[in-house]
Parts: C-alpha cells; sequence; structure tokens
C-alpha cells in the first residue's frame, strides 16, 4: 500500500512543478484537454483489443496524468481538487453497491446491474437513459441505451425474438431500397436495421464495438498483405483486377487461419 501511496504522490508533485514551470503544461485548460483525453482512451483501447499489457500500462499511465491534470486545474479555481474526486467515486461505489455495504442481496451480476439502474432513478433521473453520454459513438450509444433499458426490464425473453426483428429491419431496409425513392427513409431503415443488430449482440453476449473493430482490424491486415505480396510480385494494385486481389485476399485469409 506505501508503495501505491508513494507513486501516487510523486505523480501529483509532478503535475504540481509541471503546471508551475513548463509553459505548455500553464496554458492547458479544461476544454483544450479534452480532444487529448479522448486520443488517450483510444490508444488504451487499441492497446487492450491488442492484448498488449506493456502497451496498457503505458495507455493507463496516460490516462492517469490525465485525470490528475484537469484535478488540477480545477483546484485553481477552488471548484474541486483530486481528493475530492477521489472521495466523490468511494461515496458512490459504497452507495451503489448496497449488497456489500448494506444488507440488500445480489445473487448474479445481472442483479447488481438492475439494482444499480434503479438506484439511480432514486437518486434524481427522470430517466435511465439520462446516464449516456450523447458524445458516445452511435454504435457503442446504442449499445449503452439498450443496456440501460434492459436494466429496468425493457428486454425481450427469447434470442428467436430479437433476431426475428433483424430480419424484419432487414426485409424494411430491402423494400426501401428497391424503391429508390426516399433516401431519408432508406437511411432510417439502415439505422433500424444497425440498432437491431446490434441488440441480437448484446443479446448474445457480444460487443459490437469490439466485433466491429476486430473486423475492421483483419480487413486491414489482410488488404496491406494485398499491396505488399503483390507488390513483390511485380503488380501495380491500382492496375489489378478485382479477380487477382481476390486471389491475394484468399491467401491472406488462409495464413490467417493457419496461425490460428
Amino acid at each position: 500500500m506505501q508503495d501505491r501511496l508513494k507513486a501516487f504522490e510523486r505523480l501529483l508533485n509532478i503535475m504540481d512543478n509541471l503546471r508551475e514551470n513548463c509553459p505548455w503544461d500553464k496554458e492547458q485548460t479544461l476544454k483544450s484537454l479534452r480532444h487529448l483525453t479522448l486520443e488517450e482512451v483510444y490508444e488504451l483501447s487499441d492497446s487492450i483489443l491488442n492484448e498488449d499489457m506493456k502497451s496498457i500500462k503505458g495507455e493507463l499511465g496516460d490516462l492517469m496524468l490525465h485525470l490528475v491534470f484537469y484535478s488540477k486545474i480545477a483546484s485553481e479555481s477552488n471548484s474541486f481538487d483530486i481528493s475530492d474526486v477521489l472521495n466523490e467515486i468511494c461515496d458512490k461505489l459504497i452507495h451503489r453497491h448496497p449488497h456489500i455495504y448494506g444488507d440488500e442481496k445480489a445473487k448474479t451480476a445481472e442483479d447488481v446491474l438492475n439494482k444499480w439502474e434503479k438506484l439511480k432513478l432514486k437518486e434524481g433521473r427522470k430517466s435511465v437513459l439520462e446516464g449516456v453520454p450523447s458524445s458516445l459513438p452511435p454504435l457503442l450509444k446504442a449499445y449503452r441505451i439498450q443496456e440501460k433499458a434492459k436494466g429496468v426490464g425493457f428486454e425481450w425473453e427469447k434470442r428467436e425474438e430479437v433476431w426475428d426483428k433483424v430480419i424484419e429491419e432487414l426485409n424494411e431496409l430491402k423494400r426501401e431500397v428497391e424503391t429508390e425513392e426516399n433516401t431519408l427513409k432508406m437511411e432510417d431503415e439502415f439505422g433500424d436495421l444497425l440498432f437491431a443488430l446490434t441488440n441480437y449482440a448484446r443479446f448474445v453476449g457480444i460487443n459490437p464495438d469490439d466485433a466491429l473493430e476486430r473486423t475492421n482490424k483483419k480487413f486491414i491486415s489482410r488488404f496491406q498483405y494485398i499491396e505488399t505480396e503483390s507488390a513483390k510480385d511485380g503488380f501495380n494494385i491500382q492496375n489489378m483486377s478485382l479477380d487477382e486481389m481476390e486471389t491475394y485476399w484468399l491467401k491472406a485469409k488462409y495464413l490467417e487461419n493457419s496461425n490460428d
């Protein structure tokens, strides 16, 4: 414990020093750091998906710095400081875990999630959906909206019902595309289909954002294989036919499967 406290105190002292003496650090505001923090979160996300523990450690440090930085800036206007931040999250954790710090019971993780949503409503929220940040990426936002709704019982009972909804939305999209009359309506139906697919993914235990990012990485890897390997064979990818590129694509896919 003492080592952890010393390490955190060291970071706080360094932050104080940088804020006082570094020209760049002195100029930063809450808003100027915002986009940098988002970048750090995405870098951490990449490291997690790559299962790179050394990189995860480094990215967590970068993110920790940002949290301390925000608190330092806020303390200069007497809004709050890092101790206020830590005490508030501690209080929240204790309040939202009455099955640990109180007399309530929760046997499963789902029980815990359901209790959380009900507690949040008691805390003054008018809607369970208020806890979903408006600036979340749309796919992740859809996932969180559905999780929140599930927390108060708004949920399909069977997997087959969720899949039927996907097929229903797919058919509605096909009808709109075939008419080719209303682009906005096609967009609406496409959004409905994505929402239904996201819901199905959630229902069967898949995080759709993680799944899509894995597919992105897989596509990038295979496409870059086409570029590098075709160049070795004397081809210019811009002059290759789709069939020629498909040959290299299948080779890349085979190599992936053989390494699994």
